[in-house]
């Protein structure tokens, strides 16, 4: 089964060890990944990569195992999540930018933690 759309084409984008892909999805320009076959520290160096090529008119699509809980709290300030356990025995996240937040996170502290 997959999980990306047939416009999806392959991007590169920096520091990432996963493959990425880019479509258009209701409007937003749509970056997604898959790490879910992927052990630490990729889930996290990858969303890390993911976030910061996000505007206010994308949004980043991130499959994983489960969901990354030591991500959220470095991220919250400047990106809203949803997060989502899909019948197929893993977890969809999907990240935007919230408005008007200062770009504060810090994409260097891309290590997990649990």
């Amino acid at each position: 089964m997959s999980l990306l759309p047939e416009n999806a084409e392959k991007v590169e984008v920096a520091g990432a060890t996963v493959d990425f892909f880019k479509y258009i999805q209701d409007g937003l320009t749509t970056y997604q990944f898959d790490t879910s076959k992927c052990g630490p520290p990729d889930p996290m160096v990858n969303a890390m990569a993911g976030l910061q090529v996000l505007d206010d008119n994308s949004q980043l699509i991130m499959y994983n195992h489960k969901a990354p809980a030591g991500l959220f709290p470095k991220i919250e300030a400047q990106y809203d999540y949803t997060a989502e356990d899909l019948d197929i025995g893993i977890a969809k996240m999907v990240f935007t930018k919230k408005g008007g937040a200062k770009a504060n996170t810090d994409f260097n502290n891309n290590s997990c933690n649990g």
